[in-house]
């Protein structure tokens, strides 16, 4: 139930915010997980349809993730996913060897027997989903693998830099699942819990860098 329009001297958050906050945060989310595929066409109707709201939160929610580059928007107002040429795909896949490895390395002070063990549950869902062949779960697990870790670094401007590169990575990444065609947990996961128990920052970072690279490297063909 949405939350009912209140005045401003009442502090409250009207109905068309909350709307517009939901669409966006759920179109966000399947964007980000690979639940749409790269160039699909969307429209403000159908967005509006999907999530029983009007038309006016539908078109909030894409203004905001065109600013994000999770959608394109085109001189004509056609709206659809990102559809990555090579030479983007080499970009994202820099700007994250650069950022991930810092964000990890900051959380290593932090990297307490809690997290360790958050993380090893974690690599436990992503082999379930593995053995289910289900490309969306294991997008969702791997990103929250990263994420759970990251967030110890308490560097959030780093993180929401990250978190927009996912972004608009997002409906690529069923292609690369089909391409990696997985077995088991990745083999950089385990070398990255690894290093974090042996406070290893120079493992930590090679295991980081060469987890969010190898895979993205495979879409430039």
């Amino acid at each position: 139930m949405l939350i009912q329009n209140k005045s401003s001297e009442g502090g409250g958050v009207s109905a068309t915010g909350a709307a517009n906050d939901m669409v966006y945060r759920r179109l966000r989310s399947q964007i980000m997980h690979g639940e749409l595929p790269p160039g699909k066409a969307l429209t403000l109707r159908g967005i509006g349809k999907d999530f029983d709201v009007s038309m006016t939160p539908a078109r909030e929610a894409v203004r905001r993730l065109v600013a994000e580059g999770a959608l394109s928007l085109s001189s004509s107002g056609r709206i659809t996913t990102p559809e990555l040429s090579n030479d983007r795909i080499e970009e994202l896949a820099s700007i994250r060897a650069l950022l991930e490895p810092e964000l990890a390395v900051r959380a290593l002070p932090r990297a307490h027997i809690a997290l360790i063990e958050r993380l090893q549950t974690i690599n436990g869902t992503i082999a379930q989903v593995v053995a289910r062949n289900d490309a969306q779960g294991y997008i969702r697990a791997n990103l929250e693998f990263h994420r759970t870790l990251y967030l110890r670094a308490q560097a959030p401007a780093m993180l929401a830099m990250a978190e927009t590169v996912w972004l608009q990575m997002g409906p690529t990444m069923a292609s690369l699942y089909g391409k990696l065609k997985r077995t088991e947990v990745p083999r950089h996961h385990k070398l990255i819990v690894s290093a974090l128990r042996a406070g290893d920052e120079p493992g930590l970072r090679v295991s980081v860098r060469a987890d969010v690279t190898h895979g993205l490297r495979m879409l430039a063909t």
